[in-house]
């Protein structure tokens, strides 16, 4: 689950990190009002959007010389208005692809004169089994072209889980954003505190870019992008309440409430399977088939009826699909019970495109006769290969 920059600095915050003072808006009037708690006379207006490359994107309403999702603003006239022209508006940017992301809410914060730009994140590290620390001096909003170009400038530092955190790493982390004096000290403090944040909320990345040092010797937390795992989120309902259903895709909730694993893709053929390592298979097969995935639909060891009927209902939803492809290995769950969810879900969702099922496993015989009685138009694959083969030349059949 991801959260809002300023989400993310109020939790920070709560952990001693060093923020500029800010305000969230809903409406330009709560921009202007929030901008006026603020000293002043350097304002930051930022739309607040789950993606990255804010400042480089582009509003499609505006037109190409309109400025970015991050403005600067000297008077509160010029806040109030980047808001006009951010809210309710279309940002584009690297991360959110040609379709970019309705702006709707804004994050207006006091200006910082900035002396030096650093980057620094946390992360599990899968590989290591570890939570690695990412730093760089070379922060801001190249940071993409500084990890392809030059490497080097970025330092990986793991930590135990066994030991935790040690006041060694903090002061690796110093070292590599080579910070001297007091600024050293902020760096090994600051790294505690967001390595504290990061465990007790069980995080999954923890991103600020720019980690900035202010020309009066402050280190502050400039930006920040955080996103958690989901598996943990029922022991921090403080957490699952900042969540933004309007940043996240319809059916992406709806498959959340029938614990469906769903991500919708660019392609036009829905892909229902049991198992993430099946469901990338069956991706991969399709496209070597010459056409597109139009989702990752993994319904998990536990396929049930109301699972698969849930899970039709959602693949039918994307006006994309032309055709599905089911590929379900029967192990604790057997064959013809799925096949028999299969027709119930076919039947009760009126469905109108192609399906293709391989099933495999336990009374996968019983289940592929349950299928050829339903009288439903159901086409039955032998194998991956063959069912890839078979939906790609339905939908062809069906476009030309």
């Amino acid at each position: 689950m991801n959260i809002h920059e300023y989400q993310g600095k109020e939790l920070l915050a709560k952990f001693g990190a060093a923020i500029p003072a800010g305000y969230a808006a809903l409406s330009v009037e709560e921009a202007v009002a929030g901008a006026k708690q603020l000293p002043g006379p350097l304002y930051v207006v930022k739309a607040q959007i789950h993606a990255g490359g804010r400042g480089k994107g582009k509003f499609k309403e505006l037109g190409a010389d309109a400025k970015g999702g991050v403005r600067l603003a000297k008077s509160l006239a010029e806040v109030e208005e980047h808001a006009r022209e951010m809210l309710g508006n279309t940002l584009v940017t690297i991360q959110t692809g040609e379709h970019g992301k309705q702006v709707n809410r804004l994050y207006v914060t006091d200006g910082v004169d900035i002396a030096k730009e650093y980057y620094l994140s946390m992360l599990v590290d899968r590989k290591s089994g570890r939570i690695a620390i990412i730093v760089s001096t070379e922060g801001g909003i190249d940071i993409e072209e500084v990890a392809h170009s030059t490497p080097e400038k970025i330092t990986t530092i793991t930590i135990d889980p066994a030991t935790g955190f040690q006041p060694h790493h903090g002061r690796a982390v110093a070292f590599a954003l080579k910070l001297k004096g007091d600024l050293n000290k902020q760096a090994q403090i600051l790294t505690r505190q967001i390595f504290d944040a990061f465990v007790a909320k069980d995080a999954a990345m923890l991103e600020i870019n720019p980690l900035v040092e202010s020309k009066d010797g402050k280190l502050l937390v400039l930006d920040t992008k955080m996103s958690f795992d989901s598996n943990a989120l029922y022991r921090h309902p403080d957490v699952v309440e900042l969540r933004d259903e309007t940043e996240e895709d319809p059916a992406e909730i709806e498959a959340s409430k029938y614990d469906l694993a769903y991500i919708k893709l660019d392609g036009d053929i829905g892909c229902m399977v049991n198992g993430a390592g099946l469901a990338m298979a069956t991706m991969d097969i399709i496209k070597l088939n010459g056409m597109f995935p139009a989702n990752f639909l993994d319904v998990g060891g536990g396929a049930n009826k109301e699972k698969v009927t849930a899970a039709f209902k959602i693949i039918l939803s994307d006006p994309a699909v032309k055709g599905i492809l089911v590929n379900i290995f029967g192990g604790i769950m057997k064959c013809d019970i799925i096949a028999e969810g299969i027709v119930a879900a076919a039947k009760e969702v009126n469905l109108s495109v192609p399906l293709v099922v391989r099933l495999e496993g336990t009374n996968v015989d019983l289940g592929k006769q349950i299928l050829e009685g339903s009288g439903l138009p159901i086409v039955s694959a032998s194998d991956l290969g063959d069912a890839a083969k078979k939906i790609v030349a339905e939908v062809k059949k069906l476009q030309a």
